[in-house]
């Protein structure tokens, strides 16, 4: 179905989401402080809601089916954002980032994976447009990842190596300090100008942003093909980011089947991307070019079905077994688990604190 809105509705939604969530980051520079939780529960809920207000405002003005496209690629970058927050935690803590900075840690963040989402998007609503087999490559791709999603093995080693290999370059490259400087990126030693860990934090940050748009747009392209949609859909997933993460804190750790109930999903709209591709085959070696008739199109409306039940069947197993076997693992073992899964694990020592 096309997408039947204003090119100028499309264009003042964008600029003032981008605004509100700019606003959002701004008010780390303006008032730095350490979320309570109360304020980060308000800060939430005012997001899902203005997501709920947006979705309202779509289907009044281009009809439920994109609605619903909007609010099933939203949930889906949702879920994908929380199990980013796992790997936040274990950055957090592996570089030993002080609480009250963590907040400008993640505004840096959520600034590279805006940039790389709508970088991504870009390019993939490009492909799309003039290459449709690559539904079977996104398929494909989604499926394995769920599969390494739901049962991770001994092949995050590549990963790790090659993430070692970008921090021992900065140490090799950039003078490094042992020892935080505030949030600074850069302090004096001794009369000279060094790099603080600050901007190591800042690397590996960007290299798990860049792991998770590349997971995440061919799943949320899998719901709709409007860039605008897929857009709107990861800023709205990403704001209110930094206040979730500072509300859902140690409760992470209790959510120890969140990855399975993120894999169904991923592993659902691989296969249903397979399925379009058949429905719409142009390959000439698959039904001599001609489209699939017998291969099913999944609605809207089944795929935010799926997208809701996955995560609330993960998220409620997860709530009883932690009541029933009380976790002696700490939030920082079940964000080692996802950055296993998502091949970031920890690769440098804790930085020297003076």
């Amino acid at each position: 179905m096309e997408l039947q809105l204003d090119p100028v509705f499309q264009t003042v939604t964008l600029v003032v989401l981008v605004l509100i969530l700019a606003a959002d980051l701004l008010l780390i520079l303006k008032r730095p402080h350490i979320p309570s939780p109360k304020e980060s529960t308000l800060w939430v809920v005012f997001y899902v809601t203005l997501a709920l207000i947006f979705a309202g405002v779509l289907w009044a003005a281009a009809g439920g089916e994109v609605a619903g496209q909007f609010v099933a690629g939203w949930l889906t970058e949702y879920s994908l954002s929380i199990d980013n927050l796992f790997v936040f935690v274990l950055i957090m803590g592996q570089f030993a980032v002080p609480r009250r900075y963590q907040q400008e840690v993640l505004m840096v963040g959520i600034i590279i994976a805006l940039v790389l989402r709508g970088a991504f998007i870009l390019v993939g609503a490009t492909i799309i447009e003039n290459f449709s087999p690559i539904f079977y490559v996104f398929g494909a791709f989604l499926i394995y990842t769920a599969v390494r999603q739901a049962f991770p093995g001994d092949d995050h080693d590549d990963d790790e190596r090659k993430e070692s290999f970008i921090v021992r370059m900065l140490r090799r490259v950039l003078p490094i300090s042992d020892s935080y400087d505030g949030k600074k990126v850069l302090t004096r030693i001794d009369g000279k100008r060094v790099f603080t860990p600050m901007i190591i934090v800042f690397a590996a940050i960007g290299v798990t942003d860049l792991l998770f748009a590349i997971d995440s747009i061919p799943a949320i392209f899998g719901i709709t093909q409007s860039p605008f949609i897929v857009f709107t859909a990861n800023l709205f997933a990403l704001m209110g980011l930094r206040q979730l993460y500072f509300l859902l804190g140690d409760l992470l750790e209790r959510l120890r089947y969140l990855h399975y109930g993120i894999a169904f999903i991923l592993a659902f709209i691989g296969v249903k991307l397979i399925l379009h591709a058949m429905h719409v085959n142009e390959l000439p070696f698959l039904n001599g070019g001609e489209p699939i008739e017998w291969a099913p199109e999944i609605s809207t409306w089944v795929s935010l079905a799926v997208i809701v039940l996955s995560m609330a069947v993960a998220t409620i197993a997860s709530l009883v077994a932690s009541r029933r076997e009380p976790s002696t693992a700490g939030p920082q073992d079940a964000a080692a688990q996802v950055a296993d899964e998502k091949g970031t694990p920890p690769t440098v020592e804790q930085p020297r604190r003076d």
